[in-house]
């Protein structure tokens, strides 16, 4: 019978593996609590429409990537592609947004039918970050300056740049397109097939055409930032202004464009050249008109995403990480003889009264040589040995197996003592 394997593109984490990904996820979270962020949790499956009206019909993602069916009543559902359009009709259907403000965070799997390659797969998973009820540009350099937080705990600030722009408002922006499809509709035959495509469905994203050839054409194309309305121009200009005053570098990148139509005024994008070719592993911006885009009140808005695959590539290929990183166990409870009803009492005796200790019980039966040889595969620094002796006395040895100390054989409210110590 031919064995059933994943599907191309979502990937197994191993026990090997989720380590890390728990280090970095916890790190996230701290970092999140620490600046007053509250978590926020929705349903994988939406109503196609909700990524349709957010997203924009005419993006990859709706046309390409988006994990689209029918359900048994025939309502079209999708799989979520992203994150924000999700958050933004949760906080609207449940009534967190009108006269509000909120600070909001999610983690989990989205969903993208595309080419698997390294650090982006087809079930990835992702942080997202968003801001709801305040519109000037400080709450843009608050969650900048989080996002360098978490890259700078991490260890990966030195290895990613920050490069911003703006997308101006919806009528400078218009005009900017028209402009640039008058310069690009003369070179129409030179740009990349799917360039020549988005010049009449999705211009701007020509501006992050990966094709050597259009990005030479580009040199001399209008630039969005010359377009921008005053207000658009007064936002940006704070947020410089904010950056500097905090340290924070960051490269004006005029081409910087996101791929969700949504946004407007600031955009970002935190990129690295350590994983390859320049990936992002952080983006995001503002999306003022989202929330009445989808039928709430007018509402301004600004957040972001991290891909959790790339940002845990980072974070491996910029710090060796510790070697108990993946150690499980610091102690291993090793059962001689028929001792199993005291085996089980002692260990969970243990893990009442030293909650930070992790304990490991020998299960499954075998000789004290295989079970002590299964105590040091373990990477436990201490085993217990509980024979029918012990069990009569009420006592444990306990038995170093990374130092050399004589090992003793001390009654179990002592023994318990002793084991402070990995508190």
């Amino acid at each position: 019978m031919k064995k059933i394997q994943a599907i191309r593109g979502m990937n197994d984490l191993l026990p090997d593996q989720s380590p890390i990904w728990q280090m970095v996820e916890s790190t996230l979270i701290d970092i999140l609590q620490r600046y007053s962020y509250q978590e926020i949790r929705f349903p994988i499956v939406e109503s196609t429409e909700l990524f349709k009206r957010s997203i924009g019909e005419v993006t990859d993602i709706v046309e390409k990537e988006m994990y689209t069916f029918e359900d048994r009543n025939g309502d079209s559902l999708t799989l979520r592609p992203e994150g924000t359009a999700s958050c933004v009709r949760a906080c609207e259907e449940h009534g967190l947004l009108y006269n509000q403000t909120q600070r909001l965070w999610y983690m989990g799997p989205m969903f993208r039918h595309e080419r698997p390659q390294k650090g982006r797969y087809r079930q990835f998973h992702q942080l997202g970050v968003e801001t709801f009820g305040m519109q000037g540009p400080d709450i843009d350099a608050e969650i900048l300056l989080l996002s360098a937080r978490i890259l700078r705990e991490l260890g990966v600030l030195s290895a990613v740049t920050l490069q911003i722009n703006s997308l101006a408002n919806a009528e400078s922006r218009a005009n900017y397109k028209a402009a640039l499809v008058s310069y690009l509709t003369n070179l129409q035959s030179e740009l990349d097939e799917d360039s020549q495509r988005r010049l009449t469905t999705n211009p701007l994203r020509i501006l992050d055409s990966k094709d050597p050839k259009t990005q030479s054409l580009l040199n001399n194309a209008p630039v969005l930032l010359d377009y921008l309305d005053e207000e658009s121009k007064q936002h940006f200009s704070g947020l410089k202004k904010l950056l500097d005053a905090a340290g924070v570098q960051y490269q004006v990148n005029p081409r910087l464009v996101r791929g969700l139509d949504y946004y407007g005024k600031t955009a970002f994008e935190w990129v690295t050249d350590k994983l390859g070719a320049q990936a992002t592993v952080c983006a995001g911006g503002r999306y003022d008109n989202l929330v009445e885009q989808l039928g709430g009140k007018a509402t301004p808005a600004v957040g972001f995403g991290i891909g959790l695959e790339r940002l845990v590539l980072l974070v491996q290929e910029m710090q060796e990480l510790p070697a108990e990183l993946n150690l499980q166990t610091d102690v291993y409870l090793v059962a001689v003889g028929d001792v199993t009803e005291q085996a089980i009492q002692l260990v969970e005796q243990c893990r009442d009264e030293l909650p930070y200790v992790r304990f490991m019980m020998h299960c499954g039966g075998g000789n004290f040589k295989n079970q002590l040889k299964k105590a040091d595969k373990s990477g436990a620094e201490i085993a217990l040995i509980l024979g029918e002796d012990e069990a009569k006395s009420g006592q444990v040895v306990v038995k170093h197996l990374r130092e050399d100390i004589p090992q003793q054989t001390l009654l179990i409210a002592d023994a318990i003592e002793y084991l402070q110590t990995f508190e």
